[in-house]
């Protein structure tokens, strides 16, 4: 059996709706050197202004940025990863959001059509949240962390250097180009020891229980032997026209910088483990770090995009987790389980017919479910991605500390598929009635529909083709997951189970996040609360727990943007009546890429108010 099986959509590829027609325009136009002709040269219009801004703002971004490049198909700089984590890096990128508000400013938004003031306002948004975390005060706050077990270069790079990710190998210069890249990774690492030196010195700490588990990382990846690390892949792998005398010369020189990369983990690890463990802070939320009340602040609009308190989203996740919890009593009702809703999860967690028998068998599984999403897509979907996608495992080096699933972007005109990621790690904590879920979560529609509909629509300016918001884009895939209900597999008891206890786990997101950093809730006390409120194992609740601690309020967006695309979807129901189109009303939320929440309901409706 192959581990990868592209999914077709049945052949049904239509082409993307046109969403944002702005007028094309040069980037970086030089003013200065138009030649003089008997006739003064038009006056761009507001939309022409526009969309030279857009694209002046892309091409800078991508100077200071260029591994996004390789992430759209396109090679230049590909010998760079970027200067992170300096102060020329960092000024770059608040002189390029100044510079960005300053142009547009310039723009009359009145004069702009509907589309282009669509594309305004979602540039506005994103460019002043960029500036609000752009300050002295937050870089203090988050540069001296550089790195934890889920956030940092480290867990990033080894795929994306391995030919698994976005980076090409088909040519010479794409292997030296990969190269050039190590030595700016390994220069990262160097500097990210630099930033922890400095959180040392000013009291702003990262948490000894993250800091751990990098170390595990650093030892898990460091154990491998060079012959068999993802970063000798490549050359385990040439193009069938390489010369013999390229392959013996690279391959010498890609053992030699690997060798090089142990050395910089080594040194990193060591550095983790003998320096900054033992003053590491104990406490787990940011409430109890210098600054931390402030930054979580500042994160939960950053992740939602809106201005909600900690105290308001910690109250409806325990509403929303009470409500859930109703709906598994009357699935244990249902399935005729006459014990206690706990005792019926740990019936689910342990017996043997809802565990994966094989790696093969888990693999199997998200095929077979790809298939019959395949066969009824269309019902719910007028637009769908010309993107194929495949379905992978994790690879088994980094299993242990990834999500349960995730998604990887395929290449915007569909040459590379996006991939659906699954975790086999430890497979009797995996539970199979979740299955379907996170198929329709990560894979399609979710992630996979959301993301490669944006970056195929070449109307669209490039930050909303490539850019994002945690809301609209979490909030996107959670939604996704409760189209399962009208798809038929929800029907299913076991798989309703599933689903009811994955939209528990985004409810309790709201809980646990803000209890560890707003009221200084422990790791112990987050878990018991998982546990008691869900039938997840105690593998998945800690792994999830451990998330939330390393990476602050992004699990906050999931619920609060699929509450607001249900909230807009039973608006335009009741509004339009018979009228409403369900395919119709997930092109318009789709079809302009990731808004702001705001943004996307005034979008909606004015779509609404459109169709009366």
């Amino acid at each position: 059996m192959k581990s990868v099986r592209p999914i077709s959509f049945g052949g049904a590829l239509l082409a993307t709706a046109a969403a944002i027609a702005l007028p094309a325009a040069p980037a970086f136009a030089d003013h200065h050197a138009e030649i003089a002709t008997s006739e003064a040269p038009a006056e761009q219009t507001e939309g022409e202004k526009l969309k030279a801004l857009f694209a002046e703002s892309d091409a800078r971004g991508l100077e200071i940025n260029p591994i996004g490049r390789l992430f759209r198909g396109d090679d230049k700089n590909a010998d760079r990863l970027g200067d992170f984590l300096t102060d020329s890096s960092f000024y770059a990128s608040k002189r390029d959001t100044q510079l960005n508000l300053a142009k547009l400013e310039l723009i009359d938004r009145s004069k702009l059509n509907e589309t282009d003031q669509l594309a305004y306002d979602v540039f506005k948004y994103g460019q002043e949240a960029s500036l609000r975390g752009q300050t002295d005060e937050i870089r203090a706050l988050t540069e001296v962390r550089p790195v934890n077990h889920f956030s940092g270069f480290h867990t990033f790079y080894p795929t994306f250097a391995s030919g698994g990710s976005a980076a090409q190998f088909n040519t010479v210069a794409n292997y030296e180009d990969n190269l050039s890249r190590h030595d700016d990774y390994i220069a990262i690492n160097d500097r990210a020891i630099g930033k922890f030196r400095e959180g040392m010195e000013s009291g702003v700490l990262e948490t000894s229980l993250t800091i751990g588990n990098v170390v595990k990382q650093f030892d898990t990846q460091l154990a491998v032997p060079i012959a068999d690390s993802q970063f000798m892949k490549p050359v385990q792998q040439f193009p069938e026209d390489f010369s013999e005398e390229d392959q013996a010369r690279l391959t010498a020189a890609y053992e030699a910088k690997t060798q090089e990369i142990y050395a910089a983990h080594e040194k990193m690890r060591d550095f983790l483990r003998d320096e900054y463990l033992p003053v590491a802070r104990e406490t787990v939320g940011l409430s109890q770090m210098k600054g931390g009340e402030a930054l979580y602040a500042q994160l939960i609009e950053q992740t939602t995009t809106l201005p909600l308190e900690a105290d308001y989203l910690h109250n409806l996740g325990l509403s929303e987790v009470a409500r859930i919890k109703n709906g598994m009593l009357e699935i244990k009702d249902e399935v005729g389980f006459s014990g206690t809703l706990t005792e019926f999860f740990d019936y689910v967690r342990t017996d043997p017919q809802f565990k994966p028998e094989s790696r093969e068998a888990l693999t199997q599984s998200y095929y077979d479910i790809g298939e019959q999403v395949d066969e009824k897509i269309g019902e719910y979907f007028a637009v769908l991605p010309k993107t194929p996608l495949n379905i992978e495992p994790y690879d088994e080096s980094i299993e242990q500390f990834s999500a349960g699933g995730s998604y990887s972007s395929g290449a915007p005109d569909g040459s590379r598929a996006g991939t659906f990621y699954f975790n086999a790690y430890d497979l009797p904590s995996r539970l199979t009635t979740g299955n379907v879920t996170l198929y329709l979560h990560e894979g399609a529609p979710g992630h996979h529909f959301q993301i490669s509909l944006a970056q195929e629509n070449t109307d669209l300016p490039a930050f909303m083709r490539f850019g994002g918001n945690t809301a609209y884009v979490e909030g996107w895939a959670l939604y996704s997951e409760t189209l399962g209900y009208e798809m038929g597999f929800f029907d299913d008891p076991w798989n309703r189970y599933g689903t009811l206890q994955d939209e528990q786990l985004r409810a309790m997101r709201l809980v646990v996040d803000t209890g560890l950093h707003s009221k200084g809730w422990t790791r112990e006390q987050a878990i018991d609360f998982m546990l008691e409120n869900s039938g997840m194992t105690r593998t998945e609740v800690v792994s999830e727990v451990e998330r939330y601690i390393a990476i602050p309020s992004q699990a906050l967006a999931y619920k609060v943007g699929a509450l607001k695309i249900q909230e807009l979807r039973k608006k335009g129901e009741a509004a339009l009546g018979d009228k409403f189109d369900l395919r119709e009303f997930h092109n318009q939320v789709l079809n302009t890429g990731s808004l702001p929440l705001p943004v996307l309901e005034a979008k909606i409706d004015r779509w609404i108010a459109s169709q009366r």
